[in-house]
């Protein structure tokens, strides 16, 4: 008699997933060494993952979701921007996820060639809400100053992940980076309400 399927089986593959690529990034990560590190086997873990990239994929929007989350509790965009900033230094193995695979597993021609549609960008759709209730507006409204502030928080992340920024100059390089993303919220306000009044 067989036994019936684990319900729990990707989430322990994508903790199992996470842990490896942690301890030793991509060279890890093979379907044998998380099927082991899951406790199942490598035939169960096909079943639910095609391959290696199908598992990296959803450790992407599994960070994405948990970005997304940290956004949705800040109380303005400027917070947002902060514990964006935050996570990915409490989580530099994760980020990296981002700014090494994002591209070529979700949105370059191979990955949707081999059949792959991308999945929604959450912490994008949030932080396009915090502007909204900030500065009037549409939702994409904001656009651009949308990408502006992403540019600010992921430059300083890879900065000071990569510790270019020295860790002896971080707490300045943080009030630095706390005013420049207060300066683009000014400016950004300041011609939404030109606008509006050239508008009446």
């Amino acid at each position: 008699m067989s036994r019936p399927p684990d319900p729990n089986l990707e989430r322990k593959v994508l903790d199992a997933a996470q842990k490896l690529w942690k301890k030793g990034g991509e060279d890890a990560l093979t379907m044998r060494a998380v099927a082991k590190a899951a406790r199942t086997n490598t035939p169960a873990v096909y079943r639910r993952f095609r391959d290696r990239d199908d598992i990296l994929r959803a450790l992407l929007q599994r960070v994405r979701l948990e970005i997304a989350q940290q956004l949705e509790a800040a109380s303005s965009p400027q917070e947002g921007c902060e514990r964006y900033l935050d996570y990915a230094l409490r989580h530099p193995h994760e980020y990296e996820l981002f700014y090494r695979y994002n591209y070529q597993l979700c949105y370059s021609p191979q990955s949707r060639s081999a059949g792959f549609e991308p999945a929604g960008q959450p912490s994008r759709e949030v932080m396009r809400q915090k502007l909204q209730q900030k500065l009037g507006g549409s939702p994409e409204s904001h656009e651009e100053l949308l990408v502006g502030l992403w540019m600010l928080v992921h430059g300083a992340a890879m900065l000071l992940i990569a510790k270019s920024i020295l860790p002896d100059e971080a707490t300045a390089a943080r009030r630095a980076f706390r005013a420049s993303i207060a300066a683009l919220l000014r400016g950004q306000g300041s011609f939404s309400k030109t606008n509006a009044s050239g508008r009446r």
